[in-house]
């Protein structure tokens, strides 16, 4: 039996996440029915992360396990004459039998993009926030208020309700907040103000990477102190946070091994 690993890329907006679900049309379960089309095989298919509804993702990595003989690009192909056209695969190799792709991940890399241009770039509708905002958000307290989120924390105040994780301490190995101006889009500048938010942590709770973005908006808009930031970390309670950003603007950058 090989384990074959794929990277995927996919634009979330017309999916109920990764994980399969009853009634819903989700990524998981248009991978695994191009697996059977492809090998005519019943064969799971084993992802890094459980994205929610609507996220996207530029390098998804998951593996299944079969019988079939095909090459590496031969199941490429094979996949994307299979699947949408909001869902590629960019790549697959045979790995060991015993890798598991959101086991062995080292870290995740997940960025959330805001809009705050007025009026807003409808280009950027199913892939950033939009919050138009006439004095912009405060990305200088933004920052500072990040800073309290690096390292090693409980971060019980932004697991979702519904998260299965033994346990909520996480490592956030890195935080940036940049802004993008203009956004390059298909050859074009896009007249937008963006800000994009990346965080990178050895595994994330249920909804973690958007309650850290929403909050931070709060931050950006001076309703919460950059200071105010630890006091949420420190209580250890979901409503001590900021609301959940829309799952539109956020994206699975990397996942490392």
């Amino acid at each position: 039996m090989r384990n074959i690993r794929l990277t995927l890329q996919f634009d979330g907006s017309a999916y109920s996440g990764w994980q399969i679900q009853e009634g819903c049309v989700t990524i998981q379960g248009v991978i695994e029915d191009a697996i059977h089309s492809i090998t005519k095989e019943r064969s799971g298919i084993f992802g890094c992360s459980r994205t929610d509804a609507g996220v996207h993702a530029l390098e998804f990595v998951a593996s299944f396990k079969t019988l079939s003989l095909m090459k590496p690009d031969e199941f490429i192909r094979a996949f994307n004459a299979n699947i949408p056209e909001d869902i590629r695969v960019v790549d697959a190799d045979e790995c060991g039998e015993n890798f598991n792709p959101r086991r062995d991940a080292k870290s995740k890399l997940y960025s959330y993009f805001i809009s705050t241009s007025l009026p807003h770039n409808v280009f950027l509708n199913r892939h950033a926030w939009q919050m138009p905002h006439r004095k912009g958000l405060n990305i200088h307290a933004m920052r500072e208020a990040s800073q309290y989120l690096a390292g090693r924390h409980d971060f019980s105040s932004f697991r979702g309700t519904g998260c299965s994780s033994k346990h909520p301490v996480r490592n956030i190995m890195k935080m940036e907040i940049s802004e993008i101006r203009p956004m390059e889009f298909m050859g074009f500048s896009l007249n937008a103000d963006v800000i994009k938010i990346s965080v990178e942590a050895d595994a994330f709770l249920r909804h973690m990477a958007r309650n850290i973005a929403g909050t931070l908006v709060e931050v950006g808009k001076g309703r919460i102190t950059p200071a105010g930031m630890k006091e949420i970390l420190d209580a250890k309670d979901r409503s001590a946070a900021g609301k959940t950003a829309p799952a539109c603007g956020l994206f699975l950058e990397r996942v490392r091994y």
